[in-house]
């Protein structure tokens, strides 16, 4: 179901190209191969957010809560995730070249290496959770 926050409309396939959503509450939002090109996240809300093969390319995620997302297959290069929350995020086959993650928050973060293996942070490093 369709939603609209700070006049854009939030649905799978958005057009949210340099949208300000700075702050606002997404929790649970199916953004499902959305473009948020450049869009202006800052301390929005994404917790359980499906985020699925959405492009968040050079998107500003600073500050903002991922926490639980579904970011399978997104495409986050270039993209600022200073302080983000992505504890128990999925970000399986996701593309972070030139991303910022200092300051992120990763526990309980599953990513793969495109080898079929998915590792997992743990406590007390990166552990293999699956391997092919």
């Amino acid at each position: 179901m369709a939603m609209i926050r700070n006049g854009y409309i939030i649905e799978p396939k958005a057009n949210l190209r340099g949208a300000n959503l700075e702050g606002t509450n997404l929790k649970g939002a199916n953004l499902v191969d959305a473009n948020l090109y450049k869009a202006d996240l800052i301390d929005a809300h994404l917790g359980g957010a499906d985020l699925r093969r959405a492009n968040l390319e050079r998107a500003n995620l600073e500050g903002a809560d991922i926490y639980k997302a579904d970011l399978g297959g997104a495409d986050l290069r270039g993209a600022d995730l200073y302080r983000a929350d992505l504890r128990e995020a999925n970000l399986r086959g996701v593309d972070l070249r030139e991303a910022n993650l200092r300051g992120a928050y990763l526990l309980g973060m599953k990513i793969d290496d495109g080898q079929g293996n998915v590792y997992e942070c743990q406590k007390d490093g990166w552990n293999i959770i699956e391997s092919k």
